[in-house]
């Protein structure tokens, strides 16, 4: 195969074994020295970009797409792309960055299966969701240009960052969406605008033919309901007087949402509002949609929250060993509640938020009977070492 070297010494030989090592100043010194093209092969056809996508070292992958590595290069003997490796390695950065130096999330192998499918085969859901929820930057950035006989553009340029990192958020959890948007300069100010170009996006996503994406239109529609909603609580707010308290609206819009039913658990507002959300979709034809309302309307119907999740990050198993934030959703969260443990959030903030709905239960638990104070006391050393670092950080 071409490009190939039975010197050992050849920069192709150590430069696989450096990656293979995960060595990355060896690399990083191989790569400095060599001057040459970076799109060479080993006896399998895998570049070395397929190389460190596999071993999910995004440092590596990004100083070869620095040097002009081939993202799409596709002589691999089982027909295997740098996104595929990536997508088996479990590493979303390094699928981030494959994505955004345009790597083709359709290109399938020699067994049909797109890079996004052989992640889900081998279980690494949140690189699905990665590659699932990506859109290029330039598919945000047509609307902040004035076309035809428009005198401004539908989104201000300053908005085109902020709105793309919105979308290509992987937690769909609307409360975890809101409170991005504290953190995602600009974008709350001007969320109808925002909102109106993801509605724009979802139809364009719909009138492309054969290459419509359902899914993708109706998240676009999903994240437009969401800040519609949060705009509509912003322009219901008074005027806040001198001495007044000015009330944070993704509180409101939060709480909202977090607030349980008569039976003390279960989210029926949140699960009214993402209903109503599927309800408006106005597509109505598509196979999404119907998917959706199957699910929703069937004999003992899942919350709506989880269709949602499921449509757009794919069905994933092994989710009950999962641990959740009670707040947002967030896979893993930091912290537990310090006084019951019983509940994990991501943050203060997820804390702070949740309190409300946490409390009773928490007064509850902290108030069981506990074990005589001279039975001996098993200590979890990882555990308050974690709590004596959150004390420390104030």
């Amino acid at each position: 195969m071409e490009n190939k070297s039975d010197d050992n010494n050849a920069p192709e030989k150590t430069i696989f074994d450096a990656i293979g090592q995960g060595d990355f100043a060896e690399f990083k010194n191989i790569l400095a020295q060599h001057k040459g093209d970076v799109n060479f092969f080993d006896e399998n056809g895998m570049t070395a970009l397929q190389h460190a996508a596999y071993k999910g070292n995004k440092d590596m992958v990004q100083l070869l797409l620095d040097r002009g590595a081939d993202v799409n290069s596709g002589k691999h003997e089982y027909n295997y792309t740098a996104l595929h490796f990536g997508a088996l390695s479990g590493s979303s950065e390094v699928c981030k960055l494959l994505l955004d130096a345009g790597a083709k999330p359709t290109a399938t192998n020699s067994v049909g299966r797109t890079a996004s499918q052989m992640a889900a085969f081998v279980g690494n859901h949140h690189t699905v969701a990665t590659i699932n929820n990506y859109i290029p930057r330039s598919e945000i950035a047509y609307y902040s240009l004035p076309r035809g006989q428009q005198t401004e553009p539908y989104l201000p340029p300053i908005l085109v960052d902020p709105l793309h990192k919105f979308v290509l958020g992987v937690n769909i959890h609307p409360v975890r969406l809101a409170l991005n948007l504290q953190h995602i300069t600009g974008l709350l100010d001007s969320a109808d605008k925002a909102s109106n170009v993801l509605e724009m996006l979802s139809k364009k996503e719909m009138t492309r033919g054969s290459d419509t994406n359902e899914v993708m239109a109706f998240k676009y529609h999903y994240l437009s309901y969401i800040l519609r909603e949060i705009h509509n609580i912003k322009d219901k707010q008074k005027p806040v007087e001198k001495d007044e308290k000015k009330h944070d609206i993704i509180e409101i819009f939060s709480k909202k949402l977090l607030k349980p039913g008569k039976d003390g658990v279960s989210l029926d507002l949140m699960d009214a509002f993402l209903k109503d959300c599927v309800r408006e979709f106005p597509y109505r034809e598509c196979t999404t949609f119907h998917q959706m309302v199957t699910s929703l309307t069937s004999k003992d119907p899942p919350p709506a929250l989880t269709v949602i999740n499921c449509t757009i990050n794919g069905q994933r198993g092994f989710v009950d060993a999962i641990p959740y934030c009670s707040t947002c959703g967030e896979e893993k969260p930091a912290k537990k509640c310090s006084k019951c443990k019983s509940v994990q959030y991501c943050d203060r903030e997820c804390q702070r938020l949740h309190w409300f709905v946490h409390k009773k239960a928490c007064n509850r638990e902290s108030s069981a009977p506990v074990a005589s104070t001279n039975a001996k006391v098993n200590i979890d050393a990882n555990e308050l070492s974690s709590e004596l670092q959150n004390l420390i950080a104030g």
